[in-house]
């Protein structure tokens, strides 16, 4: 993998249970430059999000005790403190059509499936913070 550096900067929360893919997925943000808070749980993650908005949010759909679906929807009726709204991608074993358009109606913006490829994560993140109107 080829770090850009275009995530540079960035505070991304990553939310995943399994411990390999969470270590995975923290340690290619930030050899291209993020600021990862990794979380093991939605639990977790709302106790970051009560000092912290993150640039990023990367959830897992498969988390255990409230899913990721439940967590996006919860994360979406908070008011955010910037002017748009935090870009979220969900992390799932399921590639098909059906679980990406589940999660684009659940409230993330995009759907990334596993095994996450490195340099199509980096580029996903950059592309979506890309689009944002801040």
């Amino acid at each position: 993998m080829e770090t850009s550096g275009t995530l540079a900067g960035l505070d991304i929360l990553v939310v995943e249970d399994d411990n390999d893919t969470r270590f995975f997925i923290t340690t290619v943000l930030e050899m291209d430059g993020a600021k990862v808070i990794p979380v093991i749980s939605a639990d977790a993650a709302r106790q970051v999000l009560s000092e912290l908005e993150p640039d990023v949010l990367i959830s897992d759909i498969g988390l255990p005790g409230e899913d990721g679906y439940t967590f996006i929807r919860k994360f979406r009726a908070l008011k955010s403190k910037k002017c748009g709204r935090v870009p979220a991608i969900a992390l799932t074993a399921y590639a098909d059509t059906e679980a990406r358009i589940r999660a684009l109606e659940g409230g993330f913006d995009t759907h990334i499936s596993k095994p996450v490829d490195p340099d199509e994560l980096v580029e996903i993140v950059a592309n979506l913070v890309a689009s944002c109107n801040w």
